[in-house]
């Protein structure tokens, strides 16, 4: 055998650098405004999803709680931010209604597996709003981010569901 040499990859440019940034960039805006577009012709049932108006990486999202759920007859606001990376990283949500959920601190961060390790960017602004819809319904007590809340859901669910509906009330009118 004779000397095998391996080919050199030649170093990216700065100009080269720059122009695929911008390719990227172009194609995450054709995305988000696709998927803007997709929210407001075809509207998720209990999910209102405005962008700001002068950047479309922000969202203004209000979910209502599902029927039969501790958070029925609630209006939940939550703030969904694109970041840069998007669709690459995941969508950055944060309730801005105080709520009692064992997934959902006291600041408003959730505790999604779609949100961190799961996530795909196949999935789309609709998977994540959908996702948060059906945590409110089934609260994951296995995966909790608010600890002090899971420990009252997991001994006694039923006092859990009632402070829940009572913060409902209280909060998410």
């Amino acid at each position: 055998m004779g000397n095998f040499r391996m080919r050199e990859t030649p170093k990216t440019t700065r100009r080269q650098r720059e122009g695929e940034r911008r390719r990227n960039t172009a194609t995450t805006k054709q995305r988000i405004i696709k998927e803007t577009k997709n929210l407001k012709k075809d509207p998720v049932k209990g999910i209102l999803v405005n962008p700001v108006e002068n950047n479309p990486r922000y969202f203004n999202v209000v979910i209502d709680g599902p029927a039969g759920s501790p958070y029925e007859g609630g209006h939940f606001k939550l703030q969904l931010y694109l970041p840069e990376e998007y669709p690459m990283v995941p969508p950055k949500c944060l309730f801005m209604t105080k709520i009692y959920h064992p997934n959902i601190d006291f600041l408003g961060r959730i505790c999604l597996d779609i949100l961190k390790k799961n996530w795909s960017p196949a999935l789309q602004i609709r998977s994540v709003l959908l996702s948060i819809q059906s945590l409110l319904n089934e609260p994951n007590v296995e995966d909790p981010l608010n600890e002090e809340v899971n420990a009252i859901w997991k001994s006694n669910k039923a006092q859990g569901e009632k402070t829940a509906r009572e913060w409902t009330q209280k909060y998410a009118k």
